[in-house]
């Protein structure tokens, strides 16, 4: 068990609620998906590889006796992809309580998204505001409902680079990643304060290290530390107790727009609280993606 793992545990019934969970096939999401279906809540994990989404799904049901999970195929480096996920879900789905965006992809060699974005900020960043934005009109049928965004600590070390998004001029990994994870935290200040009146309310989340398929791009060097300093790293399980708590938590008790850490609000790094920069974001954000959103 890692040292820094909250004290936190709650025995909230969420039984009539549906939630969509990115990248819930392994990791984080996974756990965070089990966890919400020993809850009651109806799990739809959202997958890139349907075959290792089935799996979580069978995995889940395994284990939590009575859980209500189904796998639906997103790829968020398709816009295409996410138009037809997002379309199934109105065709299948009365209620949408809680998106969690979480699925991601860190630290990998220069590669860009089906549509032409660099792939870290095209994923993290582009494919998530884009599902928000086309499943928003259900999150607020099934007010009060919330947006969960999974950011990372390293979003401190990130700068929006709006001359060089695509990364064409100076890739770097780590600097990509970084601004990907920036992107979530501005991304969930100014969506707080366009949805608040709708009931809709948005959180973005530092899970802290864990040792999760996300690292693979990692070089070996990184890989040796992170064993050495093991009592540092959270397991996906671990991880997962911040996300659960914004999920839980009533919602007099959270910040919208707020910046959560081992289970309790926390600060965003300086640049995450620029509301200059998030409404710019915001705005580049649309014009790429071709869409309309005030």
């Amino acid at each position: 068990m890692s040292l820094f793992v909250p004290k936190w545990s709650s025995d909230v019934c969420l039984e009539g609620k549906t939630a969509i969970i990115t990248g819930a096939n392994t990791g984080i999401g996974k756990e965070t998906a089990k966890d919400l279906a020993s809850r009651g809540v109806r799990v739809i994990l959202a997958c890139r590889d349907m075959a290792k989404g089935e799996q979580a799904c069978r995995d889940i049901m395994r284990e939590v006796k009575g859980a209500k999970v189904v796998a639906r195929q997103l790829d968020l480096a398709d816009t295409k992809s996410i138009c037809q996920f997002a379309e199934n879900i109105y065709n299948t789905e009365k209620a949408l309580h809680y998106l969690i965006n979480n699925a991601g992809v860190a630290i990998c060699p220069y590669a860009v998204t089906v549509d032409g974005y660099e792939m870290q900020f095209g994923v993290n960043h582009l494919g998530h505001f884009f599902l928000t934005f086309l499943l928003l009109d259900l999150l607020k049928h099934s007010a009060p409902s919330r947006i969960i965004n999974v950011s990372s600590a390293a979003h401190a070390m990130g700068k929006i680079q709006f001359d060089d998004l695509s990364g064409e001029k100076d890739y770097h990994p780590v600097r990509a990643y970084a601004q990907s994870k920036l992107a979530n935290v501005l991304f969930t200040r100014e969506l707080a304060k366009r949805t608040e009146v709708l009931g809709v309310m948005a959180y973005s989340v530092d899970p802290g290290m864990v040792n999760t398929e996300i690292t693979r791009h990692i070089r070996r060097p990184l890989v040796d530390i992170f064993k050495t300093f093991g009592s540092l790293i959270k397991t996906p399980a671990e991880g997962a107790y911040t996300i659960n708590y914004c999920v839980v938590t009533p919602e007099n008790q959270l910040l919208t727009g707020g910046y959560y850490k081992d289970c309790s609000i926390s600060k965003s790094c300086r640049a995450g609280q620029d509301d200059g920069t998030a409404l710019k974001l915001w705005a580049v954000s649309c014009h790429l993606l071709g869409i309309r959103w005030r």
